[in-house]
């Protein structure tokens, strides 16, 4: 491999390793022709004697290079000769994702939706040019000083995928972060970076990756076996919806599209601010960063680590609801108290009657009509008691006493009877005068 202080191409000079994999080194070299920074990915050797890999890796830099988003690293330069080949691209000035999550263990909610949500705009960015990335995880995600994020390695996991797992030793560093669709062979898609940018934000909240283990292969096999471990209890649920969509078993099951990813990311980052979860308490070291290293949230406590019980936000003071006004029962309506001559006192008045005068009514109406037929015949008595009758009847239920219907009765009775007894003369009178 290439040593330091090595001139690639006449032009390139390779200045300090920064990192390394399957398809090879990346280093912090210097265009001495611009006399800029630029990073350097060189391809180990063993694979370029691999038929067609030289056709396929200018064909992937060629892609690359049509890629124009800020969150997506610049292809500068592609070189490759019988010596070796490498890719010159933007040289980002910070550190890794996964460098962040080894020194701080776990991110915020907030903090880890709003960097999926930069990452998903670069997956886009490379899906509308047809490139499916195949290599998402967190070495390949830059953070710059101005907390800016960066997608790398764009299509060199595509490459190492058609080599031997075992000569290469490709898949030992992704196999957590593969779709179940990859691992089964099928071709990968823009859902298969779903699933894995899904991975990537499972590793930011919980401190740790939903499939792990020493053999990559048994790792990539757990997730056809059983589902991802629940989440701390401690992430609030908008932030597990987006996570648990992007990890489903099925790709027709999880967001469509990364575009959709970021923006249920950057609502779930939204729906958390608001709610201003509090940091948990004992983390008083955590605002002491690398001065290269990019400004991070406060991350939540690492689960292995950790004796404090989860924190969640506060809940919004509850007004307490007034029960419904009853309105008060209506006051009885009495007339006004009556001054009772002499005495200098109030009594209350005499209700008004109550009582049924249709009887009493009835009553006198017969005993007057029994009067004139009386007045000629010896039924005039009983006819001037019907009268009477009827006339007491009818002030009694005037009056309302509890007697009224019985002397309404009464005087009823005493008028039918006056009646009949007139009519009854007057039978006898007719009958004696026809004989």
């Amino acid at each position: 491999m290439y040593r330091q202080g090595a001139l690639l191409a006449s032009r390139y000079r390779l200045d300090e390793r920064v990192g390394g994999g399957g398809m090879g080194e990346v280093w912090r070299g210097t265009d001495t022709e611009l006399e800029r920074t630029v990073a350097v990915k060189t391809v180990r050797a063993e694979l370029l004697d691999e038929p067609g890999f030289r056709e396929r890796f200018r064909a992937e830099a060629r892609t690359m290079a049509r890629i124009r988003h800020p969150g997506v690293v610049a292809v500068h330069d592609y070189y490759s000769d019988e010596s070796g080949a490498f890719l010159v691209m933007e040289f980002i000035e910070g550190e890794s994702l996964s460098q962040t999550l080894r020194r701080l263990g776990r991110l915020d909610p907030g903090r880890t939706m709003r960097l999926i949500a930069d990452a998903a705009d670069a997956l886009q960015a490379a899906h509308d040019q047809g490139v499916v990335h195949r290599d998402i995880k967190p070495a390949n995600l830059m953070l710059s000083a101005g907390s800016k994020l960066v997608l790398t390695d764009f299509g060199i996991a595509r490459s190492a995928a058609s080599t031997s797992l075992t000569a290469t030793g490709a898949l030992i560093g992704t196999a957590s972060y593969l779709a179940p669709e990859q691992v089964l062979g099928r071709p990968a898609t823009p859902r298969s970076d779903v699933y894995a940018l899904g991975v990537v934000a499972y590793e930011c909240l919980a401190g740790r990756r939903p499939f792990d283990g020493e053999n990559p292969f048994d790792v990539a096999l757990q997730r056809l076996r059983e589902p991802p471990p629940p989440l701390p209890g401690d992430v609030p649920p908008q932030v597990r919806a987006v996570v648990e969509r992007a990890l489903a078993a099925e790709p027709e099951q999880r967001w469509e599209s990364a575009t959709a990813v970021a923006i249920a990311a950057r609502q779930a980052a939204e729906a958390v601010r608001a709610g201003t979860p509090a940091a948990p308490p004992g983390h008083a070291d955590l605002g002491r960063q690398p001065s290269s290293a990019p400004p991070v949230s406060p991350p939540y406590p690492s689960p292995s680590r950790s004796t404090s019980p989860p924190v969640t936000p506060p809940r919004p003071p509850v007004t307490p609801v007034p029960p419904p006004a009853v309105p008060p029962p209506p006051a009885p309506v009495y007339a006004p108290p009556v001054r009772h001559a002499g005495t200098g006192g109030y009594v209350p008045p005499r209700p008004p009657p109550s009582g049924n005068t249709n009887l009493g009514t009835l009553s006198l109406a017969f005993g007057a009509a029994s009067v004139p037929l009386a007045c000629c015949y010896v039924g005039a008595p009983l006819a001037v008691a019907a009268v009477v009758m009827g006339v007491i009847g009818l002030r009694k239920a005037m009056e309302g006493h509890t007697q009224q219907r019985g002397y309404s009765i009464a005087g009823l009775a005493c008028g039918s009877i006056g009646i009949l007894l007139v009519l009854l003369t007057v039978l006898l009178g007719l009958t004696d005068a026809l004989s």
